[in-house]
């Protein structure tokens, strides 16, 4: 047996307005998935290949433990390392490495060649290199300007015109000096450990305790270091400040047709 209808139905409560959406904090690289970049991942996987075999005439040249202490030689090899997992993540388009160490990655290479361009080979400077490691030869020539200008050039190129701006963060800066101090601790007890006389005991000029003495060797590495976080702001800067060169059309999932007529 059916209730009955009720003859009078009651008011209906009104229907409150449209709630305000609430600002969202995922960010657009969340939603609109990477595209494929073959061109940058062909790039890095060169340059990957042009530091890494860089490093490894100079390592079949000289003596491995020797080479291996420069802070060329360990960014380079930094970067032939990230340089390869960064071409995959652009060939399959998936999300690009974390920027605090791409970022890393990018400052010490740009260190290595401005120190050396600037200070090592620039006979004006007060520390130039002397003997010689100043005029190398033969492969050493080869992989000397390799390392110091076509690597640093060739991150900076990847950075400028194959990555996509605004991922580096000022508080990563200061996390990034970290590898440069713990360079110099290296370097000056590397220096204790050998014997007083002993060739490339010190292996840069401005670290040189035998002839600046310890007092002059901090100062050094002070300035040293309010320019490399200097030139890390400055990097930070530039990446939110410069355009988008990988910019693409995201897909919708259909098209519109132009109207018949």
């Amino acid at each position: 047996m059916t209730a009955p209808i009720p003859r009078d139905i009651p008011d209906l409560p009104a229907v409150p307005g449209m709630p305000a959406l609430l600002p969202s904090t995922v960010p657009a690289a969340a939603v609109v998935a990477p595209a494929r970049r073959p061109l940058a991942a062909v790039f890095r996987l060169l340059v990957a290949l042009v530091a890494a075999g860089a490093v490894t005439i100079d390592l079949l040249l000289g003596s491995p433990v020797r080479v291996l202490s420069h802070f060329t030689i360990q960014s380079s090899i930094l970067l032939a390392l990230v340089m390869p997992f960064s071409a995959r993540q652009a060939w399959a388009a998936r999300r690009p490495l974390p920027s605090a160490l791409t970022g890393a990655t990018l400052l010490y290479v740009t260190i290595t060649g401005l120190m050396y361009h600037l200070l090592l080979a620039n006979e004006a400077s007060p520390f130039p290199l002397t003997g010689e490691a100043a005029t190398p030869t033969g492969w050493h020539a080869i992989t000397n300007q390799v390392l110091h200008t076509v690597v640093p050039v060739a991150a900076l190129l990847d950075w400028l015109l194959l990555t996509p701006p605004g991922r580096l963060h000022l508080r990563q800066a200061a996390t990034w000096l970290l590898y440069p101090l713990a360079y110099l601790v290296f370097s000056l007890t590397r220096g204790e450990l050998l014997t007083p006389g002993a060739p490339d005991r010190y292996l840069y000029p401005f670290l040189d305790v035998e002839l600046h003495g310890y007092k002059s060797i901090l100062v050094n590495a002070l300035l040293l270091g309010l320019t490399f976080y200097a030139l890390a702001v400055l990097l930070v800067a530039l990446d939110h400040a410069r355009p988008n060169p990988v910019r693409h059309r995201a897909k919708t999932g259909f098209r519109l047709q132009p109207p018949v007529g």
